[in-house]
């Protein structure tokens, strides 16, 4: 110990004499002195131009090159758009398909809460007795009759009801679209756990606005009334599963 201590001391000394004859006076060799020297111990620096910490989660770089690839994917796009050549259709159409593909709200929320324990914002947390007593199949979203079956249009069903009866969700799950179809009207499509979709068209009005969680049984709007019989009315509805619609009747009675 006694030996590393006069060993320090020896190279203090011999730094200090350098200094002195470096910069000539003890009044400025004062504010020269190391660390080193002020606590007998090596200390270690780094070059403030050459060191930089990094983040563990950011890269500045990274995200840079991402917001100029962003910039460029855009432009690309708007020129697409832009350009009248035939050439570029296929182009122009895989971007509208891309685009108006629908993002699986309900399957993501599923497996988040799957994974997590938790559902995630847009659900709400169902309690153990709601959980119990739900049911295992599609519940009816308004009695009636059918009156053009899935056969005739190939997608879903026409189902005639008593005025202004509520049409209700056949099962729990997320509007992805609420508004006004060609051929069918005012329109809300509900997007399931499962990635299936349950469609409710022909309305009379909407009761759900896009993004809402409902639960099965929840008013999504009332089926239009009848011109011809004021005491009667109709609305359409389906279910697609992937790319295709299958015929309700399969799994719902209305009758």
């Amino acid at each position: 110990m006694k030996r590393r201590a006069s060993d320090i001391r020896k190279r203090v000394e011999k730094r200090r004499k350098e200094r002195r004859q470096r910069y000539g006076t003890p009044q400025q060799e004062l504010w020269a002195i190391t660390d080193e020297q002020r606590y007998g111990q090596p200390v270690v620096t780094y070059d403030r131009y050459t060191f930089e910490e990094k983040h563990p989660l950011f890269s500045k770089e990274a995200f840079i090159l991402k917001m100029l690839f962003s910039a460029c994917l855009v432009l690309a796009t708007a020129i697409l758009f832009k350009n009248p050549s035939g050439s570029l259709e296929p182009a122009r159409q895989f971007v509208k398909d891309t685009m108006e593909k629908e993002f699986q709200f309900a399957t993501v929320s599923k497996w988040y809460e799957k994974q997590f324990g938790e559902p995630l914002a847009f659900i709400p947390t169902k309690t153990e007795k709601q959980i119990k007593t739900e049911p295992k199949q599609y519940a009816v979203p308004a009695s009636g009759r059918v009156l053009e079956s899935f056969q005739k249009n190939g997608q879903g069903v026409m189902v005639e009801t008593a005025s202004n009866a509520k049409v209700e969700a056949v099962n729990e799950g997320i509007v992805i679209f609420a508004g006004t179809k060609e051929k069918l009207g005012k329109t809300v499509i509900i997007q399931h756990a499962d990635g299936s979709e349950s469609w409710y068209g022909s309305l009379g009005s909407i009761a759900v606005k896009l993004y809402d969680f409902v639960e099965t049984g929840k008013e999504v709007g009332t089926a239009m009334t009848n011109s011809h019989d004021q005491t009667k009315a109709v609305f359409y509805f389906a279910i697609k599963q992937g790319d295709h619609f299958i015929d309700p009747i399969q799994v719902i009675s209305f009758e």
